[in-house]
């Protein structure tokens, strides 16, 4: 549970990207991908026989993983910064509980949760802070997992619209096993607290034509943080290369997208 990205950028423009959702939140909720049903499922096993079971989705945003978890028979309470996100998040999920917090001050009791997951959110939070809030709500041998949404980059026109959106949309899982997966398993794994700290990948595909895969490529922080001529000509970029190719030029097509998660049990 780290960084997306490869090299450290400044304090002060990582807390830019870090808040800069709120003014897409329509767009963050139209637009984004789903999860992977067997990647939910992964994440809740450990705890499956618990009824019901307890989860924190940290980091909710507009309530994609508070969603999915609930469909899975799971009972969610997203915890969620942002007000335009969380406005989202109820008017989607009406009968969701969502509470304002970070997870770095998670507002619920000690051992609360039989787990603690973040759907594309780990990366904004100040881990020195953050893991001992999930320690804190987490009972014993409870989940903490991340989920990432990414681009599976072993298909060529992937690759492809990587390069011509200059790697600033969702990362590639290839980018993800090298920086993320890695990390992850390290930090966990050193503090001795977790009995089992696993990866695993689910496939599975985004239906998008070209203006909406702009359009959700647009919602990334890279991209929100950017004076608006640059943004426009970045964009513009990557409109450009999808009219080009066969499989993305004209009309519907599936985007190839890979679910990595990290899951750590608690000892």
């Amino acid at each position: 549970m780290t960084s997306t990205t490869g090299d450290a950028e400044p304090d002060d423009m990582h807390q830019r990207r870090a808040g800069s959702f709120g003014a897409a939140a329509a767009a963050y909720a139209r637009h984004r991908p789903y999860w992977a049903d067997a990647a939910v499922d992964w994440v809740l096993a450990p705890v499956r026989d618990r009824r019901p079971v307890r989860v924190i989705d940290v980091g909710a945003g507009t309530g994609r993983l508070t969603g999915a978890l609930a469909r899975h028979g799971a009972a969610v309470t997203a915890v969620e910064p942002d007000p335009a996100m969380l406005a989202e998040l109820r008017r989607a999920l009406p009968d969701a509980t969502a509470v304002t917090g970070r997870a770095e001050d998670i507002p619920l009791p000690d051992g609360s949760a039989d787990a603690v997951v973040a759907g594309e959110a780990a990366h904004w939070f100040d881990m020195d802070r953050a893991l001992p809030e999930f320690l804190r709500v987490l009972g014993p041998g409870g989940v903490l997992a991340g989920l990432w949404n990414t681009y599976d980059d072993s298909v060529g026109w992937v690759r492809g619209l990587d390069q011509a959106s200059d790697g600033l949309g969702s990362a590639t899982v290839t980018r993800w096993r090298s920086q993320v997966g890695t990390a992850a398993l390290a930090r966990l794994g050193e503090t001795g607290l977790f009995s089992a700290v696993e990866i695993a990948e689910f496939r599975h595909g985004h239906r998008r034509t070209a203006d909406s895969m702009v359009a959700t490529i647009a919602t990334h922080s890279a991209l929100l943080v950017m004076d608006g001529p640059e943004r426009e000509r970045r964009l513009a970029k990557v409109r450009a290369y999808l009219g080009s190719r066969p499989e993305t030029g004209a009309g519907g097509f599936i985007v190839p997208l890979v679910t990595a998660v990290v899951r750590a049990i608690r000892g």
